[in-house]
């Protein structure tokens, strides 16, 4: 059997009222390969993104609620919507890359949308009023 190796020269943790923090120091090569739709960087430290997924301002007063049915979902999502006119709302589903996967239009105040056929993952669901993005979701998809 073969594992993986580095040697560094120095590494450890670091914490403060601010968080944590994992480092190495002294890893001299790595390589990054990409592809359209993944990407493997070989190393000892890999980072980690994190986001915040906002909504706009000035759709504070609206109640647009994302309901995973069963959770986490694995053939649908039961979008809910309320307090909002459904006539010009959209969805579209966004890999963690930002590429568009899924759209489709929001007919009614609960919407089925269908994502058996996405590899299991983490998404993001955009809904639109077609002039701004009022909400984005994060969905875990098994």
């Amino acid at each position: 059997m073969k594992a993986q190796i580095t040697v560094t020269s120095a590494g450890g943790n670091g914490s403060g009222s601010g968080g944590s923090v994992s480092y190495t120091t002294g890893q001299i090569v790595y390589t990054t390969v990409s592809s359209v739709n993944n990407s493997v960087a070989q190393g000892v430290q890999q980072p980690w993104e994190i986001s915040v997924v906002t909504e706009i301002e000035k759709a504070k007063d609206i109640s647009l609620e994302l309901s995973l049915y069963p959770n986490p979902s694995s053939e649908f999502i039961k979008l809910k919507t309320g307090g909002y006119d459904v006539k010009n709302l959209r969805f579209e589903i966004l890999d963690v890359n930002g590429i568009k996967l899924l759209t489709g239009k929001i007919y009614n105040s609960e919407t089925d949308v269908f994502v058996g056929n996405l590899k299991p993952s983490i998404y993001f669901m955009n809904v639109s009023d077609g002039k701004a993005i009022i909400k984005t979701f994060r969905i875990v998809k098994q």
